[in-house]
Order: C-alpha cells, then structure tokens, then sequence
C-alpha cells in the first residue's frame, strides 16, 4: 500500500464504530498487514503480547483498554519485557476516547481524540516499510488531499467515461491540474477570500451539475485574463473576484469539454473533506 491508499483506510477506521476486539487486526490491516498474517496474530500463534494486547515482533505493540486507563496503559507497554524482548518500534493504547501512541525509536508521542488518530497516520508510515516518514508528516494533508482527488478522478471519469480514452488524457490531467491549483489557492489564502473557489462553483450551479462545466470554464477564464483586460473580454461579474494567473495553466482554455461535470456535491476543499 502507498501512503495515499494508508490514509484512506485509516481515515475510514476512524470514522467507523469502534469495536474493542477488532481495532488492533483492523489498524494493522490499514497499515497493509495481509490477512494471513491477521490471522494469525487472532489466533494467537505470531501474538507476542504480554499484556493481553496485539504485539507484532519488529513492528508494534498495541491494547485496547478499559476508558480512562489510557495513559497508565501506554506506561505498561513502555515498560513491558515483551515490547523490549520483540524489538517494537511502536507502543498504542486506546480506549475508544482516548489515543496514545508514541515511537519508541526515536521518542516522538501522539496524544489526541480516537476520532482524530486519523491526522496522525503519518507518524505509524514505518509499519507500512515507508522510511521517508518525517517528510511525508510534514506533508500528512497534502496526501490527504491526494486521497480525495484521486476520488474525485474517479467519479468525474464514471460520469464522463469518454475522458478516459488516449486522444482526451492530456486534457484531462490538464483539467484535473486546474483543480488541484485552485483547492491549494484556496487553503493558502492565494484568492485572498475564504472559500472563493468552491462556493462560487456551489452557488453559481445552483445545486445543478448541468451547468456546471460552464461555471469553471469562466472561472479559468478569468484566471487567463490579465484584470485590464476583462471588461474587454466580457468576463462575467461574479467571475472577476479571481486573480490573474501568468503561465500555461489556464491558458489556452482546453479543459475537457464533453458530457457536463458532476461537482456540485463535491465542492468543498480536499483539504477540509468532501
């Protein structure tokens, strides 16, 4: 699994109810465990725990707790001859309120809501065999936002299947390019007002996706006209607000142009969540 395809399951295991008795199975399996080897720490026959929890030799040792006994349990891990006797690099405790992780290799700890370990997968990237993991930290939502682009890759292609062919791929990664310019000016404040890009996308299709290819493409319009030049150009009012962008990337204006797109529920920034 790549740190993209992590992400995206351990944000699904967050958001999901929690089971006490699966967690540990179910975060391993997010970090790319196969299921042989699930099965086997579930049976007991690769578990080295001495506490009771799930510890996986060269990689981790992890317990679900009772609520409350987080911190004194992640204590327990700490000092386990287990944890030391196994080489863990990692020891978790969680009660399902509560999240406490720390790196036993290099001292760095984790402390926050279960609901927001999700934020964190970054720092557990060693138990997937990714070893670049402090720049990939430091860049934990942008890969978020990798994560929720590549979704809506796929469904702008599920609604517009002709995109897909050889003789439209350059378009489309120009396309999708576009997008991903206009999420990050937004988060970065580059548009120089809030939310600029995804509600005037949301109020000016009016909730419909018919119109909305037409919507964009004055957006990026706007994008490729210099601002003496707009009045000139006819460039719609509520489209002006955007800044000049110099460079190839709005221009020419070659966005895909076939079936209309399906955005409208999808508006908010990557960054914030779908």
């Amino acid at each position: 699994m790549n740190a993209v395809e992590i992400e995206e399951a351990v944000s699904r295991l967050a958001e999901a109810p929690f089971d006490p008795e699966e967690f540990p199975f179910a975060f391993l399996e997010a970090f790319g465990n196969k299921s042989t080897t699930i099965k086997r720490l579930k049976s007991g026959s690769s578990n080295q725990s001495d506490l009771g929890g799930v510890l996986q030799r060269n990689n981790i040792h992890l317990k679900v707790c009772a609520e409350g006994a987080v911190a004194a349990t992640l204590t327990a891990l700490r000092e386990s001859p287990a944890t030391a006797r196994q080489k863990a690099k990692f020891i978790l405790a969680t009660d399902g309120r509560g999240f406490e992780a720390e790196n036993l290799v290099d001292g760095e700890t984790v402390a926050c809501d279960y609901p927001d370990f999700h934020d964190y997968f970054g720092f557990f990237l060693p138990l997937a065999g990714i070893t670049t993991v402090r720049q990939i930290r430091e860049n934990a939502f942008d890969i978020k936002a990798t994560g929720r682009l590549n979704r809506l890759y796929i469904e702008l292609l599920q609604e517009n299947p002709d995109w897909d062919t050889a003789d439209r791929r350059e378009e489309m990664n120009h396309f999708m390019a576009r997008l991903i310019f206009c999420f990050f000016a937004e988060d970065t404040n580059i548009f120089y007002s809030e939310g600029l890009f995804t509600q005037t996308v949301a109020q000016m299709s009016a909730g419909d996706s018919a119109i909305t290819h037409e919507v964009l493409a004055e957006i990026f319009r706007a994008m490729a006209t210099p601002l003496k030049q707009r009045e000139a150009a006819g460039v719609r009012n509520w489209a002006n607000g955007f800044p000049y962008v110099n460079g190839g990337l709005f221009g020419p204006d070659r966005p895909p142009s076939g079936k209309s797109i399906a955005l409208h529920p999808l508006t908010p920034s990557p960054k914030a969540g779908y």
